[in-house]
């Protein structure tokens, strides 16, 4: 027998006892953890074939019996996630992972509009732990990381200078043009990063591609998202990251009480 293809994500709901003390199987519970993230319209990545596959969606109804998702985008996409067996929703929550699991999947009409129901997940995950917490990095001046891109043997490796969406002790997100999502693969590798730092010597770092999904603004603006989790990242490298988002942390909380 061979060995399964590893997924091309980390769902931790399915790494059998690991995260127990984290878990909730309260409906009530559950079903509040999820109203909660419909009333502030989370997204929604949701994985099946091994999280090899994925879409995104919202929540668009939750009570105790049940949940409704929002239908999909690409059709074929939404096709195989009905004919699939058990689909793993993950998604962040007031700066919470949360994962939960949902069986017998199927095709009703919402509001007029085909949609995905589902029984209400017979347990979530919520993640609290301190790698997952994640803050936005500045929009006004952007951090960016260069990514040595891979080239031919005895040609000059290109580098690609990218700006940050947010970043966290595990990992961080990046933004490129919908036309440069060509140049990445779920599961690739880049060795020898550079992440300069305010205040910080640069980091030199590889990173894992972990997700990309393309994403349109209100403005109308379209482009993609690349989520990348650190590879043996550790000691000074890794305080660094800390340090720096304590203090975009407390300087947005400095915001919000108007001491800046």
């Amino acid at each position: 027998m061979t060995e399964p293809e590893k997924s091309t994500v980390h769902l931790e709901l399915e790494e059998a006892n690991t995260y127990d003390q984290y878990l909730l199987h309260s409906p009530t519970e559950i079903s509040a953890v999820l109203c909660n993230a419909m009333k502030q319209g989370c997204m929604v990545s949701v994985y099946f074939d091994m999280g090899r596959a994925f879409f995104l969606t919202s929540l668009l109804e939750v009570t105790i019996r049940g949940v409704v998702l929002d239908y999909g985008s690409d059709e074929g996409i939404n096709h195989q996630a009905l004919q699939t067996k058990r689909l793993i929703c993950t998604m962040s929550v007031d700066r919470v992972k949360v994962q939960f699991g949902l069986s017998g999947v199927r095709l009703v009409q919402f509001e007029g509009r085909p949609a995905f129901a589902s029984a209400l997940p017979e347990q979530l995950l919520r993640l609290q732990r301190r790698e997952y917490f994640r803050v936005s990095t500045p929009i006004i001046k952007p951090l960016h990381c260069e990514l040595p891109m891979p080239a031919p043997e005895g040609e000059e490796r290109s580098v690609l200078q990218l700006s940050l969406l947010d970043i966290s002790a595990g990992g961080l997100a990046l933004m490129i043009n919908v036309e440069q999502t060509r140049l990445f693969t779920h599961n690739q590798i880049f060795h020898d990063c550079l992440l300069p730092l305010p205040d910080e010597q640069t980091i030199r770092l590889s990173l894992r591609i972990c997700n990309l999904f393309e994403i349109t603004n209100r403005a109308g603006n379209r482009y993609a998202r690349v989520g990348c989790e650190y590879l043996d990242l550790a000691g000074t490298p890794l305080n660094q990251i800390q340090r720096y988002i304590t203090r975009l942390e407390r300087e947005r909380k400095a915001r919000e009480n108007g001491l800046e």
